[in-house]
């Protein structure tokens, strides 16, 4: 029999189960009902008892059922009203319990026992001996309700049945599909195991290449290295030779510098015994110098040889000249240049003296052979005069200007055949020597320009140094005219003739260039009048409208060779134009009135301008007393006036106004009378000029002028 608390188990469990929950009225004995009416009534067999009996029909044949006297006695009389069974524990394993019916077996009045070999576990708990399954008779609702159970469990055992074989198959299914995607992962896996072992055999074989390429690496940078350093062995072998070879080449060159200076020592000592020689008393110069000067001249130029013999007389002993020796012997010889020059600007100075003092007389002499010739004609040209009726101007300058001109153009010739020889010299080193100079003097006249006062400077220093027998740079090389007797007066001359192309050419196309060419050809004509004069004379001989003169034709002269005197270019292509020869002369009359106007700032402030306004009146005066040419007369003039205008009137004040309107009321008409119509050019620029500023009562300074800050200015 179950334990008391093993049945209340199994009540809970069957109230608690949705399969087991048998519904149970209260309301009975309020309808009437006895609730002992199943048990009292007629038994009769439920139509559920053909299941119950199958079920107990189930049980093995070993089992042998005990049943109660009571219960057969009853069984008897009411044998097709059997109510119910109680089915052994095997039942209870399922999902419908018998609780209901042990309480019934419990009950004595009427219960089957049933026993069998192999009692169920619930069992075990009963202390007596194990009693057998009882098969209780129930009324019909219960039997009827157990059938009902039991049909359900067998239902629900079927139905558990396909669910479970539907899980098995899902179940299956999955395990498949889990095999497939392990298989799957498998392969995977085997794959990426497959992948790393190729990719450690890549890192491997990678490795090996590296390290296979680090060492040839390192071998390729040892055999570099053993070549690096076999180069550099070499190329300090190399070196080493080089040095060998440049300290021979430095001792070859060393004794052929030492041959050189002392050839040079040579060649200085033998100039200076040379130059020594032109200071010995000769009869040119005993008649030129006083004894005293000679006999200085001369003893300083022994010194000078004694201080070469002392440098020679080092080198004898088969050592070469130093550094010091050769300075000291080519200061010895510059101070015999020096003396050569000083001498000769002495000698020179005398022989201008006595030229002067031969002048002079011949002039005195001259003059008084003119003056009785004078008395005489002038007679006979007063009776002229009185009897012939007046012509009007002068058709050329007075005589007084004539001999000028000719006295500047026969120095000019004097100069030119002097210094013959050195120009038409066949010597290769003369004419190298003529060109040096040549450079040397007018190549900083070409470099004249109003860009800075320091350079014009510059250029004024060292054309005054060349002409004062100093050693000036030119083209790189010392050059000085001591190294030649006629060099200084061949240099005077081929400045000159530059400064007056200058004005040809520069001014001509340039009219602002005329004041700093003016400025330093002053300068150098008040330093040294010779060049002043050799300016002139070139002035006049390429434009003779700056004397004033006008130079007549004589019989037999060609027309070429009188257009040259004129002024003209005349070539194999014949005679220049007049427009070129115009602006020429234009500027040649503009260099020669700035000159008049300017004096060098620098200079000594003593004594009076070299060729200074004075003869700008003269000239000016002489133009107005001869009769006018066409087109140059009034070209030259507005020229002249627009540069040298402003300083003539500063100068002369009302006498250069009263000039001016002579000029306009007497003299332009002359002018426009010679004037043609298709010339009229000039005529108008010089009528515009004279009417503006006589209306005025003012002249412009010109343009290009040099002021106090132009000498202050720097490139």
């Amino acid at each position: 029999m179950f334990s008391k608390h093993g049945r209340w188990e199994t009540l809970e469990a069957l109230r608690n189960s949705s399969k087991g929950n048998i519904s149970f009225d209260p309301h009975w004995l309020d309808r009437g009902e006895d609730i002992l009416a199943g048990c009292k009534g007629t038994l009769s067999l439920s139509p559920q008892s053909g299941t119950i009996l199958e079920r107990l029909s189930s049980f093995s044949p070993q089992k042998s059922f005990l049943v109660s006297k009571d219960c057969c006695s009853n069984l008897s009389e009411t044998p097709t009203s059997l109510s119910s069974l109680t089915v052994d524990h095997n039942v209870k394993n399922s999902r419908c319990s018998v609780a209901p019916f042990e309480q019934i077996l419990q009950n004595p009045t009427c219960g089957v026992e049933v026993k069998h070999e192999s009692p169920g576990p619930d069992f075990s708990q009963d202390s007596g001996p194990v009693s057998s399954p009882a098969i209780s008779l129930l009324s019909p609702k219960a039997m009827e309700m157990a059938g009902q159970i039991l049909r359900f469990q067998e239902e629900q055992r079927e139905r558990a049945k396909i669910s479970l074989r539907k899980r098995q198959e899902v179940q299956e299914r999955l395990v498949e599909e889990v095999s497939n995607i392990e298989s799957e992962h498998l392969k995977r896996f085997e794959e990426l195991t497959e992948l790393k072992q190729r990719q450690e055999f890549q890192s491997m074989r990678d490795m090996m290449d590296r390290e296979t390429k680090e060492s040839m690496g390192r071998q390729e940078k040892l055999k570099e290295e053993q070549r690096h350093r076999i180069k550099i062995l070499n190329l300090r072998l190399r070196e080493l030779e080089m040095q060998r070879l440049r300290e021979a080449e430095l001792e070859k060159q060393k004794q052929a510098e030492g041959r050189e200076k002392l050839r040079n020592l040579n060649t200085i000592q033998e100039e200076i015994l040379q130059l020594n020689q032109l200071l010995e008393p000769s009869t040119q110069t005993i008649t030129d110098l006083p004894p005293s000067s000679l006999s200085s001249y001369s003893s300083r130029g022994n010194q000078l040889c004694s201080q070469v013999s002392e440098v020679v007389r080092k080198t004898a002993q088969g050592e070469f000249p130093s550094a010091e020796d050769m300075t000291a012997a080519d200061r010895a010889l510059h101070d015999m240049r020096d003396l050569i020059h000083l001498m000769q600007q002495e000698v020179t100075k005398a022989q201008e003296r006595k030229k002067k003092k031969q002048e002079q007389e011949k002039e005195l002499w001259k003059q008084q052979e003119l003056q009785a010739q004078q008395d005489v004609q002038r007679k006979a040209q007063q009776l002229t005069i009185e009897k012939a009726p007046k012509k009007g101007l002068q058709n050329s300058a007075d005589s007084v200007t004539i001999s000028w001109f000719k006295e500047l153009q026969d120095s000019a010739v004097r100069c030119t055949q002097t210094i013959e020889p050195l120009s038409s010299s066949k010597d290769s080193q003369t004419k190298k020597l003529k060109l040096e100079l040549q450079k040397a003097a007018t190549i900083p006249v070409s470099q004249i320009s109003s860009n800075s006062g320091r350079k014009l400077k510059e250029i004024f220093n060292k054309i005054n140094n060349l002409l004062l027998g100093q050693s000036v740079v030119s083209g790189g090389k010392p050059i000085s005219s001591s190294q030649h007797p006629l060099a200084l007066n061949f240099i005077s001359y081929k400045l000159a003739e530059k400064f007056v192309k200058q004005g040809e050419e520069e001014v001509a196309s340039h009219h602002e260039a005329a004041f700093p060419i003016a400025v330093v050809a002053s300068g150098i004509w008040e330093l040294h009048p010779h060049v002043g004069d050799l300016i002139l004379a070139h002035l006049h001989k390429k434009c003779p409208y700056a004397v004033p003169h006008y130079p007549p034709m004589k019989d037999g002269t060609p027309v070429e060779e009188y257009q040259r005197i004129l002024g003209y270019r005349v070539d194999d292509n014949g005679v220049e134009g007049q427009d070129s020869f115009l602006k020429r002369m234009s500027g040649m009359i503009r260099f020669y009135a700035a000159i008049i106007q300017l004096r060098w700032p620098f200079g000594s402030k003593q004594g009076s301008t070299p060729h200074g306004l004075e003869h700008g009146w003269r000239w000016l005066a002489q133009m107005l007393n001869m009769e006018p040419l066409a087109d140059i007369t009034a070209t030259l003039l507005f020229d002249f006036l627009e540069v040298c205008g402003h300083a003539m009137m500063t100068r002369y004040q009302s006498q250069f106004w009263k000039v001016l309107l002579l000029l306009k009321e007497e003299y332009f008409p002359r002018i426009e009378a010679v004037t043609s119509s298709g010339e009229r050019g000039s005529i108008i620029r010089l009528k515009q000029f004279l009417e503006t500023s006589l209306q005025r009562r003012q002249i412009s300074p010109p343009k290009g002028q040099l002021t106090s800050t132009f000498w202050m200015s720097y490139e």
